[in-house]
């Protein structure tokens, strides 16, 4: 080893000691005749010294001259700082290292920022240059706080009894769900292989073929539109389990979340961890995925809506749609006009709503709003009563569909959470939401299609309503949550062929096509297939979501931009003609 110790290890225990750091220099002071070098490493920061008697003029001129970010290798004795001089900030603030020996590893250029400086450049120059973005410790804390989990997740399922399995990279494409990341093969010309989406076939052969525990970190790819808790290609845990219902599995996970948060953020979970059904989470959240970490939940007043005199409460109602709001309580005095036509801009820009109807309770318990003049006094308490309205709240309105309504008053309880700073940062809420549809309608095509994916069972007793009513059956299925983010999701699966076969069916495949595209699977599942499911974590998003971050590139050490390019080696890149030859490809220009 160059090293003899890191820059964050060394202690007032090691004064007179021998050692050699090597590491990047943060900064650099000149003093008079000696210069002070605050040497990094991902461990922390010493600082050296570089003056008389033990260095000459010749390597203090060096020293004095080195650029910052260079590396260097120093040698030399640990020494006490003088008095007054001390860091408390730093681990190492108590100690010196006076150099003997001054070495410059690779010297930097001028880089076009720095990793220390304290306004941070924007994010494409950032990842353009991730090299020095990763020099930060914010950066490398959040990477190592990835190792850990990772470490806890395989420690925890090797403590289970689970078998780790390799699946191929390079598979079929199986058009289900989001587009494929397509590869061209050059041995059989004009046939592609699918960069996998999941895991999810190879598992469940694994389930036919008799392991019954199967884990895997595994890379997924999946050529979709982007946002910030996305990415084109993710890290995912994989889990299969034979002989087992959906309780086996949450409960399983429960025990995951609650090792992974004592150990890498010392909390206490208290398990099991709280469920909901997907109908009671879109009731009183309006979402698949609610945030716990506080309240505002949403109230139906579509009955007191339909007895009311206000045209815009009256329709919705008598056109069999919803009026349903959400009370802020103590908000009154904290939103102007002003800022409500903001926050009625804001639902009505991104989730389509009509508008944004409001009351003021009062002191005296009377509802106040330029429109309470269409509501008798009567209508008025009977929505205060239902509403649970206390003088100072706020009381918000939406009159739409169903889904506009859940989309809408979602979207308004998380951006007024936020707002209001109703939780903490650090707060950690985790929780299941159970017993999806199995299906829903596609808007363009009109056609079912899966709402987690085709392999998934009918909860037993909604079995029959399979070929007469298949939007009245709920999935054996499972989504995890943690603070309002979707940290995982599993499904029991099918595993007998005619009910897979009668699935394909419903989602518009005919026989042909189904035994095409999944025969392999068709047929593993006639030589004797046992009960099995699983589940699917984002590990991505759990490194996001335990780190408190809010973008998802700030855990990956070299992500895509949201346009899907790698800014730093400017992947997606052209190829050359002749390796276009090899595969028998030709590209053409598409007019927009």
């Amino acid at each position: 080893m160059l090293r003899t110790h890191t820059c964050g290890q060394l202690r007032k225990s090691d004064v007179g000691s021998p050692v050699t750091l090597c590491g990047w220099v943060e900064s650099k002071r000149d003093h008079g005749g000696a210069v002070f070098i605050d040497l990094r490493d991902r461990y922390g920061l010493t600082q050296v010294v570089i003056g008389p008697p033990e260095a000459g003029e010749a390597m203090i001129d060096a020293a004095g001259h080195v650029p910052n970010e260079s590396v260097v290798l120093i040698r030399g004795q640990v020494a006490d700082r003088l008095e007054g001089k001390t860091n408390a900030k730093l681990p190492t603030g108590d100690i010196e290292v006076r150099t003997e020996h001054f070495e410059v590893l690779s010297a930097s250029k001028t880089p076009p920022f720095t990793p220390g400086q304290p306004v941070l450049p924007g994010e494409d120059l950032r990842l353009k240059y991730r090299y020095l973005d990763l020099r930060r410790k914010e950066m490398q804390a959040a990477l190592i706080r990835r190792s850990e989990i990772i470490k806890c997740m395989r420690d925890y399922f090797a403590e289970e009894d689970f078998i780790d399995v390799e699946t191929p990279i390079l598979g079929r494409s199986t058009p289900e769900g989001a587009r494929d990341y397509l590869v061209p093969s050059r041995v059989h010309p004009g046939d592609f292989y699918a960069l996998p989406q999941s895991p999810q076939l190879y598992k469940q052969i694994l389930m036919v073929a008799g392991f019954d525990r199967y884990v895997q970190v595994a890379k997924c790819f999946r050529d979709e539109d982007l946002r910030a808790d996305r990415q084109p290609e993710f890290t995912q845990l994989d889990i299969e389990m034979s002989f087992v219902d959906s309780d086996d599995i949450i409960g399983l996970i429960d025990g995951l979340v609650a090792k992974t948060a004592k150990q890498v953020l010392g909390k206490d979970i208290t398990l099991p961890l709280p469920r909901m059904t997907y109908e009671e989470a879109m009731r009183r959240f309006g979402s698949d995925a609610p945030d716990l970490r506080f309240g505002l939940e949403i109230v139906d007043v579509t009955s007191v809506a339909a007895k009311t005199e206000f045209r815009v409460f009256r329709g919705t109602a008598d056109a069999g749609n919803f009026v349903r709001g959400i009370r802020v309580p103590g908000a009154a005095t904290l939103y102007s006009r002003r800022q409500i036509d903001e926050l009625t801009g804001y639902v009505q820009q991104d989730f389509g709503a009509k508008g944004l109807a409001w009351f003021r309770v009062e002191d005296d318990q009377t509802l106040w709003s330029p429109i309470a003049k269409n509501f008798t006094p009567e209508h008025l308490a009977e929505i205060r009563d239902l509403m649970g309205g206390e003088p100072g709240d706020l009381l918000m309105f939406l009159a739409d569909s169903w889904e506009v309504t859940c989309k809408g008053l979602s979207g308004l309880r998380k951006r007024l959470a936020g707002e209001l700073k109703l939780y903490s940062p650090d707060e950690l809420n985790c929780s299941w939401v159970t017993e999806f549809p199995m299906f829903e309608r596609d808007e363009e095509s009109g056609r079912y299609v899966a709402m987690h994916h085709p392999f998934t069972a009918p909860l037993a007793e909604d079995l029959p309503h399979l070929k007469e009513s298949p939007e009245k059956c709920r999935a054996q299925a499972y989504d995890l949550v943690i603070n309002g983010s979707e940290a995982g999701g599993g499904t029991i699966r099918i595993h007998d062929s005619e009910t897979q076969s009668q699935v394909f069916e419903l989602l518009g495949m005919d026989e042909e096509t189904a035994q095409d595209r999944f025969g392999f699977l068709l047929d593993a599942l006639r030589f004797g297939a046992p009960p099995h499911g699983g589940i699917a974590l984002g590990v991505d998003r759990w490194v996001m979501l335990f780190a408190g971050l809010d973008n998802i590139r700030e855990v990956i050490a070299f992500p895509k931009t949201q346009k899907a390019a790698d800014l730093m080696t400017e992947a997606p890149g052209e190829v050359d003609a002749a390796q276009l030859n090899e595969l028998q490809l030709r590209t053409v220009s598409v007019k927009t």
